[in-house]
């Protein structure tokens, strides 16, 4: 059978290292090859053909996010794990619309990873048990928030919205925002285009306003993970 050829992509060094050594010790996996940023990590992919690109959700230059959207849009037949420490719902289905096969934790044991591996490798979705636990939360939510808001006849926004809203406040750009959510400027002007169509909102003032009225103002700065 064909060894699974790996591209570790992370910018911790000692992480990368410590994978490496992990599959290595694998005759079924082969590490062709290592990233530290987004970019290197597209361009490695299109030279070392790997069958599985291991990808951390935060890094510089190109996100994993963008990174794996990249290498899905270049290289549909190779497969992208996520493996990351944020436990974070957003992530989790940015990163799936993105065309990632799993996500996996970084606190997750070597059989979990080598098994998530494996399934990516075969184009199979695996997450670890509690980004799983995470995504049915979810679903639950969004279900009950749907059945209130047909009954109320609000339309709130969403929690990536009052993020977004809540930066814009703060006097963030698109850039600054996008950087500190890991998502693209193009999607946070998206966000911002559907807040004020949500709230018929269409100038900065009245948008301070909101936020501040509906306790939003300030909020959006410390929810998210920091970078380790």
């Amino acid at each position: 059978m064909d060894k699974i050829r790996v591209l570790l992509a992370d910018d911790h060094t000692l992480i990368r290292s410590g994978i490496a050594t992990l599959l290595q010790s694998n005759k079924d996996f082969l590490v062709v090859g290592e990233a530290e940023d987004g970019e290197e990590a597209v361009r490695k992919t299109g030279e070392l053909k790997p069958t599985v690109v291991v990808m951390d959700l935060s890094m510089p230059i190109l996100s994993g996010i963008e990174a794996t959207k990249q290498i899905k849009r270049k290289y549909p037949e190779v497969n992208v794990l996520v493996l990351t420490m944020h436990e974070n719902e957003e992530y989790v289905y940015q990163i799936l619309k993105s065309g990632a096969a799993g996500y996996v934790l970084k606190s997750a044991g070597k059989d979990e990873l080598i098994s998530a591996i494996r399934a990516a490798a075969k184009g199979e979705k695996f997450f670890s048990p509690r980004i799983s636990q995470l995504m049915a939360e979810g679903y639950v939510r969004r279900v009950e928030q749907v059945a209130t808001e047909t009954e109320s006849g609000d339309v709130p926004l969403t929690r990536r919205e009052r993020e977004v809203l809540s930066l814009v406040v703060d006097g963030l750009t698109n850039q600054q925002i996008a950087d500190q959510l890991f998502i693209s400027p193009r999607t946070v002007d998206t966000h911002r285009t559907n807040i004020m169509q949500k709230l018929d909102i269409h100038d900065l003032a009245n948008l301070v306003r909101y936020a501040i009225e509906h306790g939003l103002a300030g909020s959006g700065a410390g929810t998210q993970p920091k970078k380790p």
